[in-house]
């Protein structure tokens, strides 16, 4: 064992002689006290999952009857036979007659034409041509009659539609006779599924072809049947062949009943029917069908509920897909009549939004597409629609605990504007206050920036304060409610509460702001803002709510760091003492750690450490000699820097 060590001069100490460190400059003092200053976590608000897959919330607004309906039915009579997409551009004259794909099905009662046996067979009939290449009465271009293509005159052109038609005849003929006689429901599935491969091998899905209307017509008989696998099968090939106006709703519809039950799920996934209602959301135009878009947005939000389908919806863009349909909605202003309606169908956007904020490539490209400018936009537009609102500032709640999107969103000004106007709105809408403070507070947690952007706002703090103030009073009438049902045998709410819930968010972004040098000494210049703090000690044993006693303890802790002139904490030192002190004595560990780093700060004043004397407890006597040697150091460096200060005031 070595017996002796050298000091300084290189004579010779004992073994036994404590190594003392060098003085602490006062400076080094100081910049220890002020990395103690503490930021605030909390537990994100929590959304409720709902019981079941529906359009709208219980929290909605509206009223049931202004929504369009969760439940309907649907039949075959719900889709339009006569119905067809019209072709695009200029319609053109008649031409003269020429071989063209025949009108198989003009009789909507009429029975399908039986298929011939095989190729050949079809090219005997074609030669003839007594009836498939018979002129059409009425207009020779019907929309059921697809115009030629100029490019392929003659005999090129023929030899292409007398390839369509064998095809026709061959492949997908013989599948409509079987859609059209089968009475098994499991058969009717694997006839679907070979339809749709048929089509899509004759390139005719979403195109106009001779015969489509006699295929939709034996697709729609078809909804008819209560299956399913089936009635998916269906809705698949019907927004595969594009269809339009009632059509498109009534499919739209059908996805959206069969999206509804979670036990399709698997089947769902299967069949790829995420790739059709996306294409839907991409190419349908939003004001001409925003009731069939509602419907289709509905089934990706039911889809979004599935994990392996919001992994499938992120892989195939349905994040970008959606900020640019929300953006396509944001130009729409209230003085539009589809303003209104356009809210039921912003209602599934944000919260299919909502639970791919959840999903981390998702995140990512949100924060990406700069994904904060346009919700605030939605946001400010439908400040109105509540379950809007809480859609959105649940996507923000999301996002804002990640670092990444708070330092993206930091000098975002306009969303500082949108939050405290919807705080003054909703100031008693606890759902919607404590999201919005719950933002606020991870914004303002690692970011100066951040903090500076929402102090300089008008009224922030008023605002803040006001809510603090709201939801203190809300919670004492509380308590003095639960003491009275205590006292007759009768339980009481579980902590936090509601009430609690807002008073640990606001004081968490007073916190987060009292970091900053300038908006603390300011913040510690607030006579209301510390009268709130030590209003919450005096009213709230730890035991009844810890998150929110040591909340408070923190924030007076960092507000106590500063020595300003007019401090309100100095004002109130003894006070704030007793109720630290009253904290350092409970068997909580956590409340014990704040009130000690409290009284480090208040130590600088000699009246604080001449009551911790006199209190002769054993905790404050051992904190007592750890922090007095430190006390006059801290204290005159303090006073020396605050000069450097910019001066903040509280608007």
């Amino acid at each position: 064992m070595q017996a002796a060590k050298d000091n300084d001069s290189g004579e010779a100490e004992p073994f036994y002689s404590l190594s003392v460190p060098g003085h602490k400059t006062s400076a080094e003092i100081v910049n220890e006290a002020r990395v103690a200053l503490r930021t605030l976590r909390t537990q994100r608000p929590l959304t409720p999952a709902g019981d079941q897959r529906k359009l709208f919330g219980s929290g909605s607004s509206q009223t049931p009857q202004s929504r369009p309906p969760s439940v309907f039915s649907l039949h075959a009579s719900s889709f339009d036979v006569t119905e067809s997409r019209p072709m695009p551009g200029i319609r053109l004259s008649p031409l003269d007659p020429k071989p063209m794909l025949p009108a198989f099905a003009k009789d909507e009662d009429s029975s399908l034409p039986k298929p011939p046996a095989d190729a050949a067979e079809v090219r005997k009939v074609s030669s003839a041509r007594p009836c498939l290449f018979r002129r059409p009465q009425g207009n020779f271009l019907s929309a059921e009659m697809v115009p030629l293509d100029h490019s392929l005159e003659g005999e090129t052109r023929i030899d292409q539609l007398e390839e369509e038609e064998i095809f026709w005849h061959v492949k997908i003929l013989p599948i409509l006779h079987e859609l059209d006689s089968e009475d098994n429901t499991a058969n009717l599935c694997l006839a679907c599924t070979k339809l749709y491969q048929a089509l899509k091998e004759g390139n005719l899905l979403g195109r106009r072809f001779e015969g489509r209307s006699m295929l939709l017509k034996t697709l729609y008989k078809l909804v008819d049947i209560e299956s399913d696998p089936l009635r998916l099968k269906l809705a698949k090939i019907i927004l595969a062949m594009k269809v339009a106006g009632k059509n498109l709703l009534s499919v739209c519809k059908l996805a959206f009943q069969i999206c509804r039950n979670d036990r399709n799920d698997p089947i769902v996934q299967n069949e790829g029917l995420l790739d059709h209602l996306l294409e839907v959301l991409r190419t349908e135009d939003l004001q001409k069908n925003s009731e069939a878009l509602l419907y289709c947005m509905g089934a990706i939000k039911f889809m979004s509920g599935n994990a392996a389908l919001l992994n499938e919806m992120v892989d195939k863009g349905a994040v970008e897909m959606l900020l640019q349909l929300m953006k396509q909605m944001n130009n729409i202003t209230g003085n539009d009549t589809h303003f209104s309606s356009l809210g039921h169908l912003l209602v599934q956007l944000t919260a299919t939004l909502r639970t791919l904020a959840a999903c981390p490539a998702a995140r990512r490209q949100l924060l990406g597409a700069a994904a904060a400018s346009e919700l605030g936009v939605a946001l400010e537009l439908r400040a109105e629609d509540r379950e809007v609102c809480a859609c959105i500032l649940s996507i923000f709640s999301k996002l804002s605990s990640y670092d990444d999107f708070c330092a993206a969103s930091a000098d975002c000004s306009r969303c500082y504007s949108i939050f405290l106007a919807l705080l003054n709105k909703h100031q008693k809408q606890q759902d919607v206050v404590v999201r919005i403070v719950f933002i606020l507070g991870n914004l303002t947690a690692n970011s100066n920036q951040a903090r500076e952007q929402f102090f300089r706002h008008k009224g922030s703090i008023n605002t803040l304060l006001s809510l603090f103030q709201t939801y203190h009073d809300l919670d004492v009438n509380a308590q003095k409610q639960c003491h009275e049902r205590e006292g007759a045998g009768e339980s009481c709410p579980k902590h936090p509460s509601e009430a609690e819930d807002v008073q640990i968010k606001v004081i968490r972004v007073l916190a987060n702001l009292s970091v900053h040098p300038s908006i603390g000494a300011a913040l510690a210049a607030s006579h209301r803002v510390v009268e709130l703090l030590v209003a919450v000690l005096e009213s709230k044993a730890i035991a009844d709510c810890e998150e929110l006693v040591i909340h408070a303890a923190t924030a007076i802790s960092n507000l106590s760091y500063y020595k300003v002139k007019s401090s309100a904490v100095q004002d109130k030192k003894l006070h704030i003492a007793e109720m630290l002190l009253k904290l350092l004595m409970s068997n909580n560990v956590d409340g014990a750690v704040e009130a000690v780093r409290g009284f480090g700060n208040l130590s600088q004043y000699h009246e604080i450490c001449d009551f911790i004397v006199q209190k002769k407890e054993p905790r404050c006597l051992l904190f007592c000699l750890w922090s007095s040697a430190q006390s006059h150091s801290r204290a005159g460096q303090r006073s020396s820097s605050d000069g450097r200060r910019r001066n903040w005031e509280i608007s």
